[in-house]
């Protein structure tokens, strides 16, 4: 079931294969689609892909903007296979484990452990990370997919601290499960977020501290889009988000976590994929000045 009133949107970046990921994720995951493909010209980066697509009825989008961020395990996508859900399960975890296995690599091999009769972590041949997991169906019910966030470096530790700040900033949330490293655990330090899951807008994200050395931390190669309806909102999350000057650019900011989120008016998606070029061309002219988005301005640029 896709979420119509999905209000936050993974957004990947890509050098020049948004499409042919999307094409692919869409092949991998059941009950997905691409919804939109729009090419917008004359940006910093020459012409450039947005794809639109759903993949397990979760709300994706993508762009193809030239090789300035690389994705990395950061964030991860945590796909929940639910036997009480869907009695193949154990059939297409397999399936989509071995898909997305074709020239990825392993971040944790595909098996047995404590927390799940089957999990795998998998990096794919685009780049983007997965956690395939066998959800106990005697659980919380969680959806398909959920956003998973690893703090990691100089953010580890802050796991707890940035779901609280999350659910203090986004409506409709609520906390879900904790579970606290135990002593004995070392590197990773005792009482810091091994994993926790915690809901906003409706929808379910994880967190999780790692003390092991990792050569990657949060960048603007996944991004989270909030769509707006109204100028008062936009205004709302760029004001409590934002918290590096020097990152706001053409609606996307950056958090005190270091993770990137898009603050984009919802009217944003239909002028871009309803558009015609002109009124594409005009629009993307009046987006690329801005910080903040203007939404009178955009309105304004698209009628022309």
């Amino acid at each position: 079931m896709s979420n119509p009133n999905q209000k936050i949107v993974p957004h990947l970046w890509y050098d020049k294969e948004a499409k042919e990921a999307a094409e692919f994720y869409v092949s991998v995951f059941p009950n997905s689609k691409i919804t939109n493909i729009t090419t917008i010209h004359d940006t910093p980066s020459g012409d450039s892909d947005l794809v639109s697509f759903e993949l397990y009825g979760h709300k994706f989008m993508a762009i193809s903007a030239g090789p300035y961020f690389k994705l990395n395990p950061s964030v991860s996508f945590m796909v929940n296979f639910d036997p009480s859900r869907d009695k193949d399960a154990e059939e297409k975890i397999q399936e989509v484990w071995n898909k997305l296995s074709d020239g990825g690599t392993v971040l944790m091999p595909f098996e047995k452990y404590p927390f799940s009769e089957k999990y795998g972590w998998i990096q794919d041949k685009y780049g983007l990370s997965w956690q395939l997991i066998l959800t106990n169906p005697e659980g919380e019910v969680r959806p398909p997919i959920v956003p998973s966030l690893l703090f990691v470096g100089d953010r580890c530790g802050s796991a707890e601290e940035a779901m609280n700040f999350y659910l203090s900033v986004f409506n409709d949330s609520k906390p879900g499960q904790l579970a606290r490293y135990p002593k004995g655990m070392e590197p990773d330090k005792e009482g810091t977020i091994m994993f926790s899951d915690f809901c906003i807008e409706n929808q379910w994200f994880t967190a999780m501290d790692s003390a092991h050395e990792h050569h990657f931390n949060f960048n603007e190669a996944i991004s989270f889009l909030v769509n707006c309806d109204t100028q008062a909102e936009i205004d709302y999350y760029w004001e409590k988000l934002s918290a590096v000057p020097s990152a706001e650019q053409c609606g996307w900011l950056k958090d005190k976590f270091g993770i990137s989120w898009q603050i984009s008016p919802t009217e944003m998606d239909k002028m871009m994929s309803q558009g015609t070029p002109e009124q594409l061309a005009r629009v993307t002219k009046a987006f690329l000045k801005m910080k903040k988005f203007d939404l009178a301005k955009l309105q304004e640029a698209y009628k022309g």
